[in-house]
């Protein structure tokens, strides 16, 4: 599923090889270290019929202290992939959306996403799951965002 070269038009890199997927892999178990994020959130993306794999949705969540004034929340930043092959069938947008909403759940109440500005695919998708492009950019790509925080 990630080995399609054009997975990588947006995102940057190559289709990564077998030993460096161990590698991601083997991180992801091992959970955040000091100073990184307090959680990771990995899920594959089946297809009904099957249950072939089709794609993946993550979230990294943080910790936001707060003060006097407000109390400390959690924000997330998400990401979704789809292989080539399942691509323009709304996989993607229920898989965000799921996503999201579990994250609503519990209680992350500050969402991101980062999206290349020519990836309208992914804009359509960060659209349809309730996120807001900004003006901001981070690595060149779009800061899409919604909070439930006043």
């Amino acid at each position: 599923m990630l080995a399609a070269p054009e997975l990588y038009t947006f995102i940057g890199g190559t289709p990564p090889t077998l030993p460096e997927l161990r590698d991601r892999y083997r991180r992801m178990v091992a959970g955040p270290q000091d100073g990184q994020p307090v959680g990771w959130l990995n899920w594959v993306i089946r297809q009904r019929q099957d249950q072939g794999l089709t794609g993946t949705v993550q979230a990294t969540i943080w910790l936001e202290p707060g003060g006097e004034a407000h109390p400390g929340f959690l924000r997330a930043s998400v990401a979704w992939v789809v292989g080539a092959s399942w691509q323009g069938r709304g996989i993607a947008t229920e898989a965000a959306q799921a996503l999201i909403g579990w994250l609503r759940e519990h209680e992350v109440t500050a969402l991101m996403a980062t999206i290349h500005p020519g990836n309208a695919a992914s804009a359509a998708v960060a659209a349809q799951a309730g996120l807001v492009a900004t003006a901001d950019l981070i690595d060149d790509e779009i800061v899409w965002v919604s909070s439930a925080r006043p």
